[in-house]
């Protein structure tokens, strides 16, 4: 079966290799770190890690790295004798790594499941632990660890109805890849009941719940003042505020229609959509500019002097990293990728800020979470557009139930926190009784 993958992939990788070049450089800064894709690593880092005991934490992309950074965290004092290894498939999240965590903790670009470029990163980083955040399972990476009888936990582990069916169908590739974990933290008994059913010692399995829960921490100060910005691009005092969250390629359009037939019952209606994309801006401004919306760019605010003089309809925040920051005056807020799109995104920094939140149908990754919600009655999910403008009426038009949403959704987040800590609890007793060199 590996002589079978490893001739399968090395011919797609080849295939595939200018286009795999292509997405590094759309992304930007691509030299960085190229040759770590690939096993191939500088003196120095070769230095720092000579004779070193190596735990490796694996985070794919800017979602994985802040659940990464809480763990290392939380860890504290258990990892006092180990080098921490902290690997990430993106730049956008090798950015999170460098911000997150201190220089002590080396970030390194995960290598691609090439054998050659999986056995050079493994004599060189030598770990002697493994923790994989939400990770894909590439069998090289995973076989070899198994090889080298190196501990390897998967974290806070979910299977998609689809993913399960996948692993399922090639067991005999994947079965033992799942068999050879040391230990799997699932979100829930469905996650438990998936990954047993893909070849997982049920023993090994331990249901910690969902580390995003943890994740959300809206307590820290910040410069920016969104009230002030929403002022400055013409809302008016007291607005009720319409939040388009990461939304994606036909949302903006939708919600601006919403926007243009609520505003004759709701005179202090205003709109702020932050594209999930934020190069996305002027894609975006075009579109409201067409239905006749009057807009400003997050982007512009440093750059000119006074507004708010006229009265304005919309706030597009073609920035990074801010959106949180605008779930403090969201009077209903709609998550994007979920009516037009695909996935869904995250809704539990807009639960934790006590938002009233509505929802498309398409939440699948994010199905466990939604469904936490949902349950709870502390989030609303729709169908299509309709009953998206409808939902956002009855919401803007009853201040009590948009709070009664909001801290409904609050108190869900209280109820499920603490999967770090029950994380930290499943992989401690094995850091304690690795030997110092193996």
């Amino acid at each position: 079966m590996r002589f079978v993958y490893n001739v399968l992939f090395a011919v797609f990788f080849l295939v595939t290799l200018p286009y795999y070049f292509l997405r590094l450089w759309r992304r930007g800064n691509w030299q960085k770190g190229v040759g770590q894709r690939f096993g191939i690593y500088d003196s120095e880092l070769k230095a720092r890690l000579k004779g070193r005991r190596v735990i490796w934490f694996h985070a794919v992309s800017v979602g994985e790295v802040n659940l990464c950074a809480l763990l290392v965290k939380a860890f504290g004092d258990s990892l006092s004798q180990w080098t921490i290894v902290v690997s990430t498939t993106t730049t956008t999240g090798m950015g999170e790594l460098d911000r997150k965590l201190p220089k002590s903790v080396i970030k390194i670009y995960y290598p691609v499941d090439f054998l050659p470029a999986v056995n050079r990163a493994l004599r060189v980083i030598d770990p002697k632990l493994v923790v994989l955040v939400e990770a894909e399972i590439w069998p090289n990476l995973l076989w070899r660890l198994a090889d080298r009888a190196t501990p390897t936990f998967l974290v806070n582990a979910r299977l998609s109805d689809r993913s399960a069916k996948r692993y399922a169908q090639f067991k005999g590739l994947f079965g033992s890849i799942f068999s050879s974990l040391a230990g799997v933290g699932v979100q829930n008994e469905t996650d438990a009941t998936s990954v047993a059913l893909v070849g997982c010692h049920p023993e090994r399995i331990s249901v910690t719940g969902n580390l995003k829960f943890d994740a959300v921490d809206l307590t820290t100060q910040h410069s920016l003042e969104p009230k002030d910005l929403i002022r400055w691009a013409g809302a008016p005092s007291e607005a009720l505020v319409l939040l388009g969250s990461s939304t994606h390629a036909g949302e903006e359009r939708v919600l601006g229609e919403i926007y243009l037939r609520l505003r004759d019952r709701f005179k202090n209606l205003f709109l702020v959509i932050v594209p999930r994309h934020f190069e996305r801006g002027p894609e975006v401004g075009r579109e409201l500019e067409a239905m006749g919306i009057q807009y400003r760019f997050r982007s512009e605010f440093d750059e000119e002097v006074g507004g708010g003089e006229t009265r304005g309809d919309c706030l597009i925040v073609n920035s990074t990293g801010e959106l949180r920051f605008f779930y403090e005056i969201a009077s209903v807020v709609f998550i994007g990728k979920s009516l037009l799109a695909h996935g869904g995104q995250n809704p539990i920094e807009a639960a934790v800020a006590g938002c009233a939140v509505v929802m498309g149908p398409n939440m699948e990754n994010f199905r466990a979470i939604t469904k936490t919600f949902l349950k709870a009655g502390a989030m609303v999910q729709v169908k299509d557009p309709t009953e998206l403008e409808t939902e956002i009426g009855r919401l803007l038009e009853d201040s009590e139930g948009r709070k009664r949403l909001g801290e409904g959704a609050r108190s869900v987040v209280d109820r499920n926190r603490g999967a770090v800590a029950r994380t930290v609890t499943m992989i401690e007793p094995l850091l304690k009784v690795l030997p110092r060199n193996q």
